[in-house]
């Protein structure tokens, strides 16, 4: 019945292309010096930002895909290819974390000597690389620019952990510090990581919005003047951010024209402070047959209206 759009793939696209290059080139220059300063701990990060640079890269290029209008093929637009960059950064992030415990767990064993003043003068150059990116991308509300936003505030306190470490051995001979340094940032960013896949995965699966109950939309929606029931009700989401609602609506039957007009204004401004992207309805009077409407139980009928029929 009534269609919002939010052009914002632009900028997001423009966001994900500036993380992307700065990730790239500090990734290079980071498997440098993690070389120079024997630094598992460098040279773990090195390989979670290799990941990260690929899979920036790519969700630069499926957010800019998902900027695209709706066709006669993707009705809808493209805006779930973003979400296909988000789980696709996900799984590259959970193989470069298990390569990253499989380096460091033996160095528990036998810790080798770092590079401490190395490590705590490029740990500057990381914090403020990956802060500049998480500037850049931190202000989008994509489920793909949330993943990759979280995890380059990550890689800030990584590198926060990477700088108090080389101080301290500076001072102290503690060499087993680093590879317990690059096990701890390794398991925050793996439990980041699944509690983001388990998001995206039940946008994927269209699960309803978590900011969004069906019942309390479905509640807003029967206190309607002329609403007696609802059935077929969806609520689910585009990428995690825009959201698609669609209800068979049942009125009674002498309902007039230009009262079902009226409940369309009511509808069309209750959607728009529910910040709806996409929402269909179905006016339906009582006596209506419509081979998608339920039994009376599976009925969900207005306050006072609990004998509908179906």
């Amino acid at each position: 019945m009534s269609h919002q759009h939010n052009h914002d793939h632009g900028s997001s696209s423009e966001n994900l292309r500036a993380a992307f290059f700065l990730n790239l080139g500090f990734t290079v220059l980071e498997l440098i010096v993690g070389l120079w300063t024997n630094s598992v701990a460098i040279l773990s990060d090195s390989v979670h930002d290799l990941g990260d640079s690929l899979s920036l890269g790519l969700s630069w290029l499926l957010e800019r895909r998902a900027g695209r209008g709706s066709d006669r093929r993707y009705t809808y637009g493209y805006r779930r290819y973003s979400l296909l960059g988000a789980l696709t950064s996900t799984i590259v992030l959970l193989a470069g974390s298990l390569f990253v415990l499989a380096e460091a767990l033996p160095r528990l064993l036998q810790p080798e000597q770092p590079n401490a003043s190395g490590m705590a003068l490029f740990a500057l150059v990381g914090i403020a690389v990956n802060g500049l990116a998480v500037l850049r991308v931190g202000g989008d509300h994509s489920i793909n620019a949330r993943v990759i936003a979280w995890h380059l505030l990550e890689d800030v306190l990584g590198w926060v952990a990477v700088l108090i470490v080389g101080l301290v051995l500076l001072v102290w001979d503690l060499p087993v510090l680093d590879p317990v340094l690059s096990i701890l940032i390794t398991a925050y960013i793996l439990f980041n990581v699944l509690r983001n896949l388990r998001r995206t995965l039940a946008v994927f699966l269209q699960a309803a919005p978590e900011e969004l109950e069906l019942e309390r939309v479905e509640g807003q929606i029967l206190d309607l003047h002329h609403v007696l029931a609802l059935h077929h009700t969806h609520l689910w989401s585009l990428d995690g951010v825009h959201h698609v609602l669609t209800a068979h609506i049942v009125v009674d039957d002498q309902t007039s024209g230009q009262q079902i007009i009226d409940l369309k204004c009511d509808l069309r401004d209750l959607t728009a402070d529910l910040s709806l992207e996409h929402t269909t309805f179905e006016i339906e009077f009582e006596r209506e047959e419509c081979g998608m409407r339920p039994g009376l139980m599976e009925m969900t009928p207005a306050p006072g209206h609990g004998d509908v029929v179906a």
